[in-house]
């Protein structure tokens, strides 16, 4: 429920530039009390630098902030937090050698002296079990060695922990881009609940259903620039994807319209935990979809066949080169030193091979090719990786699979943190590629992007429960096999 013309931040003409990149172009922006603001726009609209200014972790180059009214010189992330403003980043942010426990001390100094750790401990789980019910989280497990879905979990867990600060406004960034729909929409109801009791939030999401569904105003962004502001009814998904900048149309349709032609045997796998004879068969030319809810067993059935690929493997049989697409970028997809070229080109060594050294030459090309074709927005590809936002650093491993001489592609739930319109673009390349006869194992916690597959394995508890063909795919017969009683 919105409160009464009090403004929790406001940026007046912002503006930050990276080189010759121009992130924010004199940006307007502000969130009122008891408010919740959808922020949506294509990758490298400048969502994640506008955020970063609110967080305090970005100084603009020109304009200003004001936090309930007082102009803030000298804003900090320090500054931030004492003002009650906190940030769930697009990149997760917790120290994966620390416990869950103490992850959440960091955020809360004033839990000091004999019992820090039982205190803490205390606070996260008491948060976890309010948002996410039945999440599975204990606050000894070491944050490094948990799935990339319950570390989003904990991270925002921890934002809206309370100890001695106060705490006015949350701002998600892609916060349900690693959960599955069931944790998400548990996280979405708690979003509510908070603003309805007087707190802000900023959410920012490529689910464009979830900001038009939670939202109370939405604003949208392209170019660094903000092209559109209302309230969220005023909007509905095609008026959001027209201010963005286009790309709709198609989807479903082209899915179903597709002819598959189904070929040699590439992959049969036997997730370890099978006692019934189920296994997962995909075919030169196939689009299998991995569906269940998240930390089911689909992310370790998909590293088994790219480690059976090189060694064999009891239960897996793999027949031919293989790619993996990470949707844990950080952590298993990116070389965070290295340009964007060499993170494409890494894949297609042989190919790139001029003697015993390798071609800078044909790594630019490479690079230069997939840029264009996947629409990697950057001035350079000798720019470092990080140099990219988010979603664009994705593109870059979708170039890197797709670039190689890879007949089964393996994504891990790939989409994380990319746009409505380079999804669809992502879509057509994948069925272009299909077509060729290249084969796809695709586990998504987004439901609608299954509507791309021939058929869909549900997992349940390590184990497939369902075997769904494309007829029968529905998000109820999903959500059926993922909560019933697994064979």
């Amino acid at each position: 429920m919105l409160k009464a013309n009090t403004d929790i931040v406001r940026l007046d003409g912002a503006e930050k530039h990276f080189g010759a990149v121009r992130a924010l172009n004199g940006v307007d922006f502000h969130v009122g009390a008891g408010e919740c603001v959808g922020l949506v726009g294509h990758n490298g609209a400048g969502k994640s630098t506008l955020m970063h200014m609110v967080a305090g972790t970005l100084r603009p180059d020109g304009g200003q902030i004001a936090v309930r009214g007082n102009q803030e010189a000298g804003y900090s992330v320090a500054r931030a937090l004492e003002l009650g403003i906190r940030c769930v980043f697009q990149e997760l942010s917790l120290c994966p050698n620390l416990s869950v426990a103490e992850n959440t001390r960091i955020n809360h100094p004033s839990l000091a002296g004999f019992g820090w750790r039982r205190k803490a401990a205390d606070l996260i789980q008491a948060k976890l079990d309010e948002i996410f019910p039945g999440h599975g989280i204990s606050a000894d497990d070491i944050a490094g060695d948990l799935s990339i879905g319950r570390r989003q979990m904990v991270e925002v867990a921890r934002a809206f922990t309370l100890t001695s600060k106060p705490l006015h406004l949350v701002i998600l960034d892609e916060p349900t881009s690693s959960l599955d729909a069931h944790t998400a929409g548990q996280l979405l109801a708690f979003v509510r609940r908070f603003v309805e009791g007087g707190g802000s939030c900023i959410l920012i999401s490529h689910v464009l259903g979830e900001v038009l569904q939670n939202a109370d105003r939405i604003v949208v962004m392209r170019d660094g620039k903000v092209v559109a502001a209302d309230a969220a009814n005023a909007f509905d998904r095609d008026k959001l994807v027209a201010a963005m900048g286009g790309a709709e149309g198609h989807s479903k349709a082209a899915a179903e319209s597709r002819k598959v032609e189904v070929g040699a045997l590439r992959v049969r796998a036997t997730p370890a935990r099978q006692q019934d004879g189920k296994e997962l068969i995909a075919r030169a030319g196939e689009i299998i979809g991995l569906a269940g809810l998240a930390g089911h067993g689909q992310t370790d059935l998909l590293l088994a066949i790219f480690s059976a690929a090189s060694r064999a493997k009891a239960g897996v049989e793999v027949t031919a080169p293989v790619a993996l697409v990470a949707g844990d970028r950080q952590a298993d997809g990116i070389f965070a030193q290295w340009s964007i070229a060499q993170n494409i080109g890494i894949r297609s060594l042989t190919r790139l091979r001029n003697g015993f050294l390798i071609s800078p030459q044909r790594e630019a090309e490479l690079a230069d090719f997939w840029k264009k074709k996947i629409g990697i927005r950057t001035p350079d590809i000798n720019n470092n990786i990080f140099s990219l936002s988010g979603g664009n650093q994705q593109k870059a491993l979708f170039a890197r699979a797709l670039g190689s001489d890879a007949e089964i592609v393996l994504m891990d739930d790939p989409m994380r943190g990319v746009d409505i319109g380079t999804k669809l673009e992502v879509y057509d390349l994948v069925r272009e590629e299909a077509a060729k006869g290249r084969t796809f194992l695709w586990y998504t916690t987004e439901t609608e992007e299954l509507d791309n597959c021939d058929h869909v394995y549900v997992f349940k508890n390590g184990r497939i429960v369902a075997n769904l063909g494309r007829e029968e795919l529905t998000e109820e017969k999903i959500i059926q096999s993922s909560f019933g009683d697994a064979a």
